[in-house]
């Protein structure tokens, strides 16, 4: 029976991840006891479509993602305590580079920007861009006093009320959220996990010369099928990758499907039906920052979930870890993973949402979406006892100090468990199976 509270959250649930015309729910009402219910056999969960998207490291957006973190990365391992919110752009022949950045220490930006653009592959004009004559400018401030201030003493310590040497506020009021599921080894979604690992199988065979003819731009996605509500089979893929004008496509298309396609995603997830698309438009030539401008933190969802689970819109990249934004945001996918690793639920969704210059966050929200094995409320006691969600805790119980941001600018900053980043760990599981029992 689902009732109340329950019902309104699996309607959420179905209409977020089915689309209202993928599924249909049908309800009874007994007027005897004046309480919705649904009788045995009535839910009727259609098959249901989810696509996800990932983009290479050569993508305009990404190359300035890695920018951004490339310039944090550099700072932190002079000035661990360093204040960093830095922007880039990029668009033919030019990369802007602007912020706010408090710092005891120098660092060559310039050098790091062509640095990062020649190590992705654009290292000729031929490719439509070069990192080492283009044009770099920047325009850097230091973090407004205004922020510092409650970023520097929280308003917990302001007030006394404050233990140790936990002082720190947050940089900035917003929410953020964290997902974890058990479709994939990692508890990542399964949409999302597939796209980053075929961008990433494109960087390779073009970086091992499989593929030489390959250029850094690109972009794939992937259409899984689920069936109630678990993925079964994989129903479109979509491949499109920059390349030399010498190559044809029936030649790129048959190798991206050898190479990368079928070497990625599991034999048992293709059947005759899945469609493959590999450069649909037929040309891809003109790509990079050539083809197309790019922003920092223009692709938060491929980021993140892919879509899969909710956003608070902030961005990662570029942003030291007392910038919630970041920081709350690997907090939150390390408290939704530990309770999934633990058995409480399937999936679960966490929302943290914080003040600026404030530690505690101001709600703590967890959703398994109907699929617990105990109480929300029982997980929620858990987690407000088990994680310290303060800025300050975050970044020592997490080690968000070093410098490991510009790994994590490319294929995803979570699920990324190949890089042994501390949110992916379930470390967690046994304390909050035993406050759970």
């Amino acid at each position: 029976m689902i009732i109340g509270k329950e019902k309104a959250r699996f309607l959420s649930f179905v209409q977020s991840f089915a689309g209202k015309e993928k599924a249909s729910v049908s309800f009874c009402t007994e007027k005897r006891t004046g309480k919705e219910k649904i009788d045995k056999g009535s839910i009727l969960m259609k098959r249901f479509l989810f696509t996800s998207e990932s983009v290479t490291e050569g993508h305009p957006d990404k190359i300035c993602d890695q920018i951004s973190d490339a310039v944090l990365d550099e700072i932190l391992s002079k000035d661990p305590q360093a204040r960093v919110a830095c922007e880039t752009t990029c668009t033919t022949g030019i990369i802007s580079i602007m912020g706010e950045i408090t710092t005891s220490c120098y660092v060559d930006i310039p050098k790091i920007a062509r640095s990062v653009v020649l190590d992705i592959g654009y290292d000729r004009a031929k490719y439509g861009f070069d990192g080492k004559t283009c044009a770099v400018v920047t325009s850097i401030d230091e973090q407004s006093p205004d922020i510092a201030l409650g970023v520097d003493k929280a308003l917990e310590a302001k007030e006394g009320a404050v233990e140790e040497d936990n002082t720190n506020g947050a940089g900035d009021q917003g929410m953020m959220f964290g997902f974890a599921c058990d479709e994939t080894p990692e508890l990542m979604p399964m949409p999302i996990s597939l796209a980053h690992k075929l961008a990433m199988k494109l960087t390779q065979v073009r970086k091992n010369g499989t593929l030489p003819y390959l250029r850094p731009d690109g972009k794939t996605q992937v259409t899984v099928e689920y069936e109630d509500l678990k993925p079964v089979r994989v129903e479109a893929v979509v491949v499109s990758s920059q390349h030399s004008d010498s190559v044809s496509l029936e030649q790129i298309r048959e190798d991206i499907i050898q190479h990368v396609v079928k070497t990625t995603i599991p034999a048992e997830l293709l059947d005759e039906n899945t469609k493959i698309y590999v450069n649909p438009t037929g040309r891809f030539v003109v790509g990079g920052p050539q083809g197309d401008s790019g922003l920092t933190g223009r692709k938060i969802i491929v980021d993140t979930y892919g879509g899969y689970a909710r956003h608070g819109g902030g961005a990662f990249s570029g942003k030291d870890p007392t910038k919630v934004d970041r920081s709350a945001a690997y907090a939150a996918r390390w408290v939704a993973k530990n309770i999934v690793a633990a058995g409480l639920a399937k999936k679960c969704e966490v929302e943290l949402a914080y003040a600026i210059g404030v530690a505690h966050p101001v709600s703590v929200m967890i959703d398994t979406y109907g699929t617990n094995t105990v109480p929300e409320e029982k997980i929620e006691a858990a987690v407000k006892k088990v994680f310290d969600l303060r800025p300050y805790a975050i970044i020592k119980e997490l080690d968000l100090r070093k410098p490991i941001y510009r790994k994590l600018a490319n294929y995803g900053q979570l699920g990324r468990e190949d890089l042994g980043v501390r949110w992916e760990k379930t470390d967690k599981v046994e304390e909050l199976k035993a406050l759970c029992q």
